[in-house]
């Protein structure tokens, strides 16, 4: 049974269930998520003894914000849609993601996931190989590629498949606010401080590559098929990373059913355990696993 045949299985009691969103859930693990920003980000700028050895916790709280954004593409956060977007557009300022670009990159990921040629998301090829992993952790292309997105949504011809043609024109005001943003926040750092270095810039570029690692265990070595039970994996892993993550490790349970919020994957999870086609016993394992496959390609 593939995910689409399980999920029209599903009683209308269980979708609803499943699929209802509330406010208090969002509301209490962003207030968590984001208190520890604030609360390091203050320890930081404050100086406190070893404060340095902060920022990569501080990055890692930070780069992990992304599975927020992640969330407010699908509306799923919160029961306000409002909220939602305003959430999802100060994550794209701190990621330097634009928020509405990346709903429609995601989207095209959700309905193509997996598939050659038509996932977006395969477009950079998965690396193969010591050096390219080792690149891909190091972040350099992540952020020249994030880079020529925000300029080519800014000012370039914008042809990206994905991207509506009724999207293109606020997606390009969307890019151009954020450069206004960048710039003043260069202005604040040349001519008033460079707090921001310490607690955003360089500790995000720190925690990132733990990031990149955990992106790449949705759907690295996962089979080319339309099946979500198979072409995305769930890792099991502790409490920790899936509270910075918003629970976002059961990604085979987000796959198969989208609109079921963060809160709710735990239950959805354990209806569906016994049908995940592909799991990891934690990111230690799937990283071990991967470069093992390096050995096995020569």
């Amino acid at each position: 049974m593939d995910h689409r045949t399980y999920l029209k299985s599903l009683g209308t009691a269980e979708k609803d269930a499943l699929t209802r969103r509330a406010d208090a859930p969002g509301f209490l693990h962003l207030a968590m998520h984001g208190g520890l920003i604030l609360f390091l980000g203050g320890l930081i700028a404050l100086r406190v003894p070893f404060w340095w050895a902060l920022m990569l916790p501080q990055g890692i709280l930070l780069a992990f914000l992304f599975t927020l954004q992640h969330e407010a593409t699908h509306k799923t956060p919160f029961a306000s849609d409002r909220l939602n977007e305003w959430v999802g557009q100060i994550t794209g300022l701190i990621l330097v993601q634009p928020f509405l670009w990346f709903r429609y990159f995601h989207f095209a990921h959700h309905r193509w996931t997996n598939i050659p040629d038509k996932d977006p998301e395969l477009a950079s090829a998965k690396p193969e190989g010591w050096p390219a992993f080792l690149r891909h952790l190091s972040t350099v292309d992540y952020w020249s590629a994030k880079a020529r997105v925000l300029w080519d949504n800014a000012f370039g011809p914008m042809e990206q498949e994905y991207l509506p043609q009724n999207a293109r024109e606020r997606a390009r005001k969307e890019a151009r606010l954020m450069l206004v943003g960048y710039a003043l926040i260069a202005l604040f750092t040349l001519f008033v401080s460079p707090i921001l270095l310490s607690i955003w810039l360089i500790p995000l570029a720190l925690g990132f590559p733990f990031l990149r690692l955990y992106l790449l265990a949705e759907h690295g070595r996962c089979p080319y098929v339309a099946d979500m039970f198979l072409n995305t994996r769930t890792t099991f892993t502790n409490r920790v990373v899936r509270f910075l993550a918003w629970n976002m490790p059961y990604h085979i349970e987000h796959h198969a059913f989208p609109q079921v919020p963060f809160h709710r994957l735990p239950a959805f999870h354990h209806m569906i355990r016994d049908r995940l086609g592909t799991t990891s016993d934690g990111y230690a394992a799937f990283a071990r696993e991967y470069v093992e496959g390096f050995q096995d390609q020569t």
